[in-house]
């Protein structure tokens, strides 16, 4: 009769087995893929490999965060759409995550009307499919009146129907981008060091804004002013930020779209806090304010991260209906480059890379905070 030492190492040996198994299977079935497309590609007299990279594209987009030009190449293309998709999914991950906090607090409301707005908001913005929101929305932007025919809000931003023109710094667009990876930098160091959330959210508010301020005042021309207001000369608009009607219409949508899930995530996490805190704050003579900011929240948060998460990597996703609007982000420059260039495979793969390196990265984030976050017992 066989020992329990024997067993365990019979029951070993098998799993090594069906896992090299699956290994060869896996590795068979990649290089059979990869020679019959190499086949195919051969017997269409097409070209297959990265050497397209280096050619110069020929064509234009609609927006770009540093400088570009119809000759760039394709990897310089490539790499513009990947910054424009970065800039509108880490805006969206913080517009949504704001808003989703603000109604999800709502739906947790003890006034019936304040919940039953909130509840409207969800039942809306949830139950109508995303692209056709930013279809909606970019088509009644595009609608708008001309820059003479522009909403005016306090006479310093205006809305009509070619964008959105805000006050900003006197910077160029590559400064303002490495400004935005310097608050980046802040808000992980900030949160990889423990700091409290409402500590940590004023320190990086203070020294993001301390840090541009510091920058337009070194690189701006001695003769020109620190604030750039946009004003209306002509027929156009000079001086502010311009906002694009593509990037506001998908900014508007997924931001309206994703903090109606995370209305969601924010209301069972608070109602799963027990009720036995809230009274005892309450007795001991804590406003609702204070209640909720500081025992409601930290332990809704240990229930809210990992499903937040997931919504996190969804918004990066969902910036890929920026096709259906004309938005120059990454899937839009590979459509317009396989249609160019025809190296459909090599710009897919591209693609697919690129976004479960992006998406990895969210969701080994939001595991390495949802672990600092959890309760340890000593």
């Amino acid at each position: 009769m066989a020992t329990a030492e024997e067993l365990r190492a019979k029951v070993k040996q098998r799993k090594l087995i069906i896992q090299s198994g699956l290994i060869i299977i896996t590795v068979l079935a990649v290089w059979g893929g990869v020679s019959n497309a190499q086949f195919n590609l051969t017997r269409l007299n097409m070209t297959s490999g990265f050497s397209f990279l280096e050619r110069g594209t020929g064509w234009d987009y609609s927006f770009s965060l540093v400088e570009r030009s119809i000759n760039d190449r394709y990897y310089y293309t490539l790499f513009i759409g990947l910054l424009n998709t970065l800039f509108v999914g880490f805006i969206c991950i913080i517009t949504t995550t704001i808003f989703g906090f603000i109604i999800g607090t709502m739906r947790d409301a003890r006034h019936p009307a304040v919940k039953f707005a909130a509840n409207v908001y969800v039942q809306i913005f949830r139950n109508i499919p995303l692209i056709l929101q930013a279809i909606f929305l970019y088509a009644i932007l595009i609608h708008m009146g001309g820059p003479r025919q522009a909403m005016s809000l306090g006479d310093v931003a205006f809305l009509s129907g070619r964008g959105l023109m805000l006050p900003g710094l006197n910077i160029t667009p590559t400064i303002a981008v490495a400004l935005m990876l310097v608050s980046f930098a802040l808000a992980i160091g900030l949160i990889v060091k423990g700091v409290s959330l409402w500590r940590g959210l004023a320190i990086w508010l203070g020294g993001s804004i301390a840090v541009a301020l510091l920058t337009a005042l070194a690189v701006k021309p001695g003769d020109e002013a620190l604030l750039s207001i946009p004003s209306l000369q002509g027929l156009r608009f000079q001086g502010g930020i311009s906002v694009p009607v593509e990037l506001l219409a998908m900014i508007v949508s997924i931001t309206l779209y994703g903090s109606a899930y995370i209305a969601e995530i924010v209301r069972g996490g608070l109602s799963q806090v027990p009720r036995g805190l809230v009274e005892a704050g309450e007795a001991l003579g804590l406003t609702r304010a204070y209640i909720w900011s500081r025992i409601k929240v930290p332990m809704a948060l240990r229930s809210i991260i990992p499903p937040l998460g997931n919504q996190w990597i969804f918004m990066m996703k969902a910036t890929t209906i920026g096709i259906a609007v004309g938005f120059s982000d990454l899937f839009y420059i590979t459509v317009n480059s396989i249609s160019q260039s025809g190296q459909t495979l090599e710009l897919i793969l591209l693609l697919m890379l690129t976004f479960l390196a992006i998406n990895y990265s969210i969701a080994l984030f939001t595991n390495w905070l949802n672990a600092r976050l959890q309760l340890k017992a000593h």
